[in-house]
């Protein structure tokens, strides 16, 4: 029997100013990917990994993370940010028609991401698609 493997949001993506990463690798999974810059991978094993674990994804991290966190200090440092979908009440065209509950994407600091209460995350269905860190700040971080 064979296993299947979810590869949705398992994905690394680069431009001048950013680096992407999709929510849904673990930091062990992070770690090992040679294709995450060196830099990253070395705060990942330095800093993240000892004080949360090598299973834990960056999603389920970033979801629960409070600002109290040192991972969320980390991420701060990093001038991260976070691609989120969230359920919205849309009504058709010129207010007319049956109001839907469509999920809207939008890229949110992570300094205003913590301050959402779990309920409050609930409550819009929230879910987490990317961790973006700014190449930057990334450069700037001394390990």
């Amino acid at each position: 029997m064979m296993k299947q493997q979810y590869e949705d949001y398992k994905y690394i993506m680069m431009d001048t100013a950013f680096l992407y990463v999709g929510s849904r690798y673990s930091y062990q999974e992070v770690l090992e990917n040679e294709e995450i810059p060196f830099k990253f991978r070395t705060i990942v094993e330095r800093y993240l990994i000892p004080e949360i674990g090598g299973e834990t994804t960056l999603e389920s991290d970033l979801y629960y993370m409070t600002e109290k966190d040192f991972t969320c200090r980390t991420y701060m440092q990093l001038k991260a940010k976070v691609k989120v979908s969230r359920l919205v009440t849309k009504k058709g065209f010129l207010g007319l028609g049956k109001p839907k509950r469509v999920y809207e994407t939008m890229m949110i600091p992570l300094t205003q991401f913590v301050k959402l209460s779990k309920t409050e995350k609930e409550k819009d269905g929230i879910f987490i698609q990317e961790l973006c860190i700014n190449k930057l700040s990334l450069m700037a971080f001394t390990v």
